[in-house]
């Protein structure tokens, strides 16, 4: 489980409902991310939606991680 120390609060900028994939930008950082990771487990969400998220690093990339919708 994330410490909520390391929560951030971003933007989703791009979300591919096809694919699952979004990017969440927060602070002129963009972490990706998974439909999957949308905690309401609705497995969409709007682009320019206000969230709340965990900075992960996975296989390199930056990732946002048990995203809320605010």
């Amino acid at each position: 489980m994330s410490n909520t120390s390391n929560q951030q609060f971003g933007m989703v900028a791009e979300f591919d409902h096809h694919r699952g994939l979004g990017v969440v930008e927060s602070e002129d950082i963009r972490y990706v991310f998974h439909c999957a990771e949308i905690m309401d487990e609705t497995r969409e969400i709007a682009v320019g939606a206000s969230v709340s998220f965990f900075p992960v690093e996975r296989f390199g990339l930056l990732e946002a991680s048990q995203v809320v919708k605010l």
